[in-house]
């Protein structure tokens, strides 16, 4: 069963991106370094590239690993955009995939700021 944050302690805080499946680094870090931030109140932003969102969190308990999951709204390029994601943690590293609405979707590694 979805939880609104109250266990996504693990995930609070700042994590840049060090890779993602669909675009290199030069991208990722084009107007600033790329990253994913969860704030404890469940909401939380990111950047890659061209692309900012405002994303509202949940935690799941998925094959008895916790994970954060989202639906975002934001721009690429000045355009209305929106998706999902999702994201675990393996060691000390956060790995999830990032979904645009009818369009990309890309895997990303990212570790703490």
């Amino acid at each position: 069963m979805a939880k609104r944050f109250e266990e996504g302690g693990i995930f609070v805080g700042r994590w840049v991106i060090a890779s993602m499946s669909q675009f290199d680094l030069e991208y990722i870090n084009a107007e600033e370094e790329g990253y994913f931030e969860f704030r404890e109140s469940g909401s939380g932003d990111f950047q890659f590239g061209y692309v900012s969102g405002q994303m509202n969190c949940r935690t799941k308990l998925v094959a008895r690993k916790l994970r954060v999951e989202w639906t975002w709204e934001g721009q690429d390029e000045m355009d209305d955009v929106s998706g999902c994601g999702w994201a675990v943690l393996k060691g000390e590293k956060l790995h999830g995939e990032i979904i645009f609405h009818s369009g990309d979707e890309t895997d990303f590694v990212a570790k703490r700021a």
